[in-house]
């Protein structure tokens, strides 16, 4: 097995990555600070994925944290230091690390032992399939911080688990527990914390040995109809909302938010961007397909 180690700061953070039998395994650690990532961190795990692919013996992809967190996403203590240009200049960039992994073209696994929140949770759904332990919890509480969800983030959860759910996680901040992700499909698989490494090696061999053009076939046609959605930034909300300062200093200082931004009173329809799109349809049954084939193993 390759090991190579990437440290980032002064303390204990640092990207390992691993090479063994055709997976490449990228472990986030950072145990300190539930394994957040920093600015620094972000930029080195897009660059680690795209090393990825310079070993054409890589047929999967691994992702996880170290020890018992997945990751609790952006270090929230930076964003305490910054104005909210650069607050909203790191959401863009740490976007662009999501969807660089999201979008490489061999199958990737999200491996959650523990919490995966914010941006952390993002990236676990960022992955073409995610195992979890008894210990996993999934949850994006950004209604604290004045973090306003751009579509990029809030398609990613509404296309696995609806409109309904979305709002509701958003709105209450509540951390769905292993088995009610498992059961909304946030989690593919649920397995024993003592059994997640085996399983999470199983897999991977197990994706590894099919055919590379049928797996690149299906992430395409899938992306096809995921791009169906609005593009970037074109008419959507910005990541950073005006009470996303006071909600930094907040978290850092401990203490609750001591109000919320005031709103524009004005009543506004929300307008449809687009119409349904068979590719919906199409998606469905890949992914129904996907789940009986696996299940008949």
């Amino acid at each position: 097995m390759q090991v190579k180690t990437t440290r980032l700061e002064a303390e204990d953070a640092k990207i390992i990555y691993q090479e063994t039998a055709g997976l490449a395994i990228i472990t986030i650690h950072r145990p300190q600070a539930k394994n957040a990532l920093t600015a620094n961190m972000w930029d080195q795990l897009a660059k680690i994925a795209l090393q990825v692919l310079d070993n054409p013996k890589n047929k999967v992809l691994i992702l996880r944290g170290s020890g018992q967190n997945f990751t609790a996403g952006s270090d929230i203590k930076e964003f305490n230091a910054i104005s909210l240009e650069q607050a909203e200049e790191a959401f863009v960039h740490m976007e662009k690390t999501i969807s660089t992994i999201e979008r490489l073209p061999i199958p990737t696994i999200g491996v959650i032992n523990g919490p995966a929140m914010g941006a952390g949770l993002e990236l676990a759904l960022a992955c073409d399939i995610r195992i979890g332990s008894e210990k996993a919890k999934l949850g994006i509480p950004v209604g604290k911080l004045g973090i306003t969800l751009n579509n990029k983030f809030a398609q990613r959860l509404v296309q696995l688990v609806g409109p309904a759910t979305t709002k509701d996680l958003v709105f209450t901040g509540r951390m769905f527990k292993a088995e009610e992700a498992f059961k909304l499909g946030m989690l593919n698989y649920l397995v024993a914390e003592k059994d997640l490494n085996k399983y999470m090696i199983r897999m991977g061999k197990l994706v590894a040995g099919m055919s590379p053009e049928s797996l690149l076939a299906v992430k395409q046609s899938v992306q096809e109809c995921l791009d169906s959605a609005p593009t970037l930034w074109q008419g959507s909300s910005p990541f950073v909302g005006s009470d996303f300062a006071e909600g930094c200093r907040a978290f850092v200082e401990k203490r609750q938010h001591s109000s919320l931004a005031s709103l524009n009173k004005k009543q506004v329809l929300l307008t449809p961007t687009c119409e349904r799109s068979t590719c919906f349809l199409r998606f469905f049954l890949l992914q129904s397909r996907f789940y009986m084939y696996m299940n008949s193993i």
